[in-house]
C-alpha cells in the first residue's frame, strides 16, 4: 500500500535555499520514499518567536510505501544530519522537518498527530501547500488546502514571500 505524504521544510540558519534544496535530496533518497511535486521557495517571518531571522520554506509531496511512524523516524533522521538543534519551542533551526498529513491517516499519539495540529492556522504551510496540492482535503478537518489557505488573515498571507 503507498500513500501521498506532505512535508513542510524550512530553515532560519545557514543558507536556507540551499539547505531546503539539500534536504529534498536526502528525502529523495529514503527507501520507500518517492519524491513527487515540490514547492516553491518562500521567504516568511518566524511565528512562536519573532527575534530571530526569516526562514525560507517549502513543502514537497513524496509517495510513500512507509508507515506514518517510520518516516517521521526518517526525516529526524534527516535533521539530524543537518544538525538540528532543539534549544526551545519555536527557536531558530537549521532543518525544520514537518509531516503535515499523510494520505488520509488521522494519527494522535505522543509522537505523531496527523494531520498536523497547527497546519491550517500558518500561511508558512498552507501557501507552499497549496502550490502543490491545492485540492488536498484535510483529514479531521473536512476542507481542502486553498479553503484553509483563503481562511487566514491578510496579515499572515503578507509575511509570506517567493524566494
Amino acid at each position: 500500500m503507498t500513500a501521498v505524504a506532505y512535508i513542510s521544510l524550512g530553515s532560519n540558519i545557514g543558507p536556507g535555499v540551499k539547505t531546503l534544496t539539500d534536504a529534498l535530496v536526502a528525502i529523495s533518497g529514503l527507501k520507500g520514499v518517492e519524491l513527487g511535486a515540490t514547492s516553491p521557495m518562500y521567504l516568511t517571518k518566524p511565528v512562536g518567536y519573532p527575534d530571530q531571522s526569516d526562514f525560507t520554506n517549502a513543502v514537497c509531496a513524496v509517495r510513500c510505501s512507509v508507515t506514518p511512524q517510520e518516516l517521521l523516524i526518517r526525516l529526524l533522521e534527516i535533521e539530524q544530519q543537518f544538525k538540528r538543534v532543539r534549544l526551545f519551542k519555536n527557536g531558530p533551526r537549521t532543518l525544520d522537518l514537518d509531516l503535515l498529513a499523510f494520505g488520509d491517516t488521522v494519527c494522535d499519539s505522543p509522537e505523531l498527530t496527523l494531520p498536523h495540529p497547527r497546519m491550517q492556522d500558518r500561511a508558512f504551510v498552507l501557501v507552499p501547500l497549496n502550490d502543490i496540492a491545492s485540492d488536498y482535503k484535510v483529514p479531521k478537518l473536512n476542507r481542502t488546502v486553498y479553503e484553509l489557505l483563503t481562511a487566514l488573515p491578510d496579515q499572515e498571507l503578507r509575511n509570506v514571500k517567493k524566494v
